[in-house]
């Protein structure tokens, strides 16, 4: 079977159609990378971190007056002299600081800008333009749990805010 000379696929035909696939195919993966680096991820909440559930323990372990560090979860739990819960962000709502517990002043102390919190998240002393942000409580079988996943941003404390054991 011959062919004629029109329909002859010549070399440089050849390699000029494979140039162009390969092309293709390195640009299709340019533009796949690309979508994934800018598509946002849901972020899971991790059981037992910051950003999900965290078992704080039994409402009797914690004595009432005492507040309670937790470095995973970035929050202090607080329970006051009554005996409700709070959990208070680690962060100073002026620039984001972390803020220690002063157990000798029984306060919140930011070492950046001398803000200062009581055991309630309460500003005591500027420049803070409000209380510490709360994390919600649940107390389930007498067990205490915090989720760290929605912070709560307050402008100021209510008594509503505390969680009864």
């Amino acid at each position: 079977m011959a062919m004629n000379d029109d329909a002859k696929l010549t070399r440089r035909d050849t390699l000029g159609l494979a140039g162009r696939i390969l092309g293709l195919v390195v640009l299709a993966e340019c533009v796949g990378v690309a979508a994934l680096f800018l598509w946002p991820r849901k972020a899971k909440p991790r059981e037992g971190g910051y950003g999900g559930v965290i078992t704080a323990g039994p409402v009797d372990s914690f004595a009432p007056g005492a507040v309670t560090p937790f470095a995973k979860g970035q929050f202090y739990l607080t329970r006051l002299a009554d005996g409700g819960f709070l959990a208070l962000s680690r962060k100073c709502t002026h620039l984001g600081c972390t803020v220690p517990w002063d157990d000798k002043a029984k306060r919140f102390a930011c070492p950046c800008h001398a803000s200062a919190f009581d055991e309630k998240g309460v500003v005591l002393s500027a420049p803070a333009p409000r209380p510490l942000d709360l994390y919600p409580i649940r107390i389930e079988n007498g067990i205490v749990k915090i989720d760290t996943s929605t912070p709560i941003l307050r402008e100021k404390f209510d008594a509503s805010q505390v969680v009864k054991a």
